[in-house]
């Protein structure tokens, strides 16, 4: 099938200029992150709340540790789910299945019950594996052609990502908070199956793409592949079987907070040596090494970043809950409502640094010169946090307005970056490592969700001033040393801008 074969398909009816089925993915995508950013608004303050009020009753450190856990898992998990799609299930298969199993993992949740809380959690980041690198992957595959045409169709479908983003705080977090946790959980759910509901009404206007292929070659890699996954969860189970064996008989004494430890150390050896194979025995040229080079200092900013973006839906959520005055007319304004900002502020600004980066041109800085910025913004916005706490206390909340002004230097702070790195390693990466490579930068905002969530559980132990102003200390120092270096990083680029 050629490519204007392809197009005639799925051009089936025109939607803002694009093919038909860009809605069926925006939805379907809007509706996730409905799901998503409603249940993660929430579930810190389920987890913090008294057992008497419906909530699980744990202590800050504990509840914030498996709040960074849950988000980072997320992130890895997207690897082993692209892999599984292009190998076994195809694009569209995987989105329809994991939107399944998400929604299974928020009913799951809406059960009052220890065990169906950490079953609801897993479901939901194996769901979110299959889904959510491979919906991106179909989007593209509906522009066979490449060109501005794509770039303007993410563009597109990114303001689904916000606009859920946006909506899923207000919706859930009202019925979590006001009348009942886990019907909260269960809203996230029925979005989620809004989302497969259109998905599955409109996948006729998708035409072939995300589709696998099905001549013979194809079949034969697709059971080989198939037996490596069956082999692979089989290797899987039986570790965790072992695990749990042998602390179970006390031959190891394995914690939370000590596996959450455990984790991160094991993200940061598998980057550094995946990072350090490639670059010594794979075959690169010297300019691809010292694009490698740059790749690993874009990993470090990168977890650097998110250990304190993060913190909005856990140590800035418990600020929102406990120290802020959101009482309007007489009526008390959900706290996970001010997780909303954030969208709303991509929603306004993006469009404007987009056009900022091409009014710039040639002018523009280099791509470590705005992550720098992005780092350094987030300290800006940990300031206003640390400032704000100065005069918070449970006697005297504040206005949520600092929370505002923070979420503002966060956002302007992120669109300085997070599209930045994306775009930046598909640039830098030797041609036959796109994929890997970008395993890496997920893999550093997965180290930076799991220290975010520690750092997060010191709200309750240190004093407020003291733990935003050490992160304000640690953005700002990590943004100005990479600005430092940002002329001897641009030098090993080899060209790339």
């Amino acid at each position: 099938m050629t490519i204007d074969d392809r197009r005639s398909t799925m051009d089936d009816g025109r939607w803002f200029g694009h093919p038909r089925g860009l809605s069926t993915l925006f939805f379907t995508e809007m509706w996730e992150r409905f799901s998503y950013y409603g249940m993660r608004a929430i579930l810190v303050l389920f987890m913090t709340n008294a057992v008497a009020t419906g909530g699980m009753g744990l202590d800050d450190v504990t509840a914030t540790a498996i709040y960074g856990l849950y988000t980072a898992v997320v992130y890895m998990v997207a690897l082993p789910g692209g892999w599984i799609a292009d190998r076994v299930l195809g694009l569209r298969r995987a989105v329809f299945y994991g939107g399944c199993v998400i929604a299974a993992g928020h009913f799951t949740l809406a059960i009052p019950s220890t065990t169906a809380f950490y079953l609801g959690l897993s479901l939901i980041v194996v769901g979110t594996g299959l889904l959510k690198p491979n919906i991106s992957a179909v989007v593209g595959d509906l522009y066979p052609e490449g060109g501005a045409r794509r770039d303007a169709a993410f563009s597109i479908y990114y303001m689904g990502i916000n606009v859920g983003g946006f909506f899923g705080p207000l919706v859930c977090g009202y019925l979590g908070e006001t009348i009942n946790w886990h019907l909260g959980f269960s809203a996230a759910g029925v979005g989620m199956v809004a989302g497969l509901v259109q998905y599955q009404l409109g996948a006729r206007h998708l035409g072939p793409a995300g589709l696998l292929k099905e001549d013979g070659n194809a079949l034969v890699a697709r059971a080989v592949a198939r037996r490596s996954l069956y082999r692979s969860l089989e290797a899987a189970i039986g570790l965790v079987l072992i695990v749990v064996v042998l602390q179970s008989i006390g031959a190891i004494h394995l914690s939370l907070l000590g596996f959450v430890d455990y984790t991160g150390v094991v993200i940061v050896a598998i980057a550094a040596a995946f990072l350090v194979y490639v670059a010594f025995f794979g075959g690169l040229t010297i300019v691809e090494k010292k694009r490698v080079g740059v790749i690993a200092v874009c990993f470090l900013a990168a977890a650097c970043f998110w250990s304190g973006f993060e913190q909005a839906g856990s140590s800035m959520n418990l600020f929102a809950d406990r120290l802020t005055n959101r009482v309007i007319g007489g009526w008390e304004m959900p706290a996970s409502w001010l997780q909303s900002v954030n969208s709303l502020f991509i929603m306004l600004l993006a469009p404007l640094f987009s056009a900022m980066w091409l009014a710039l041109g040639s002018r523009s800085p280099s791509i470590t010169a705005k992550m720098a910025l992005g780092l350094l913004q987030l300290g800006v916005g940990f300031a206003v946090m640390a400032w704000a706490s100065v005069y918070a206390s449970a006697a005297h909340t504040v206005s949520p307005n600092w929370l505002v002004a923070t979420y503002f230097f966060h956002t302007t702070a992120e669109l300085c970056l997070s599209p930045i790195g994306l775009s930046s390693i598909t640039k830098l990466s030797p041609h036959r490592y796109v994929g890997q490579m970008m395993g890496i930068w997920f893999m550093g905002a997965a180290l930076g969700n799991l220290v975010a969530g520690r750092v997060a559980g010191l709200i309750g132990s240190l004093p407020l001033p003291q733990l935003f102003g050490a992160v304000t200390l640690f953005s700002v120092g990590t943004g100005l040393l990479l600005l430092l270096f940002t002329k001897p990083l641009k030098g090993w680029m080899g060209g790339v801008e």
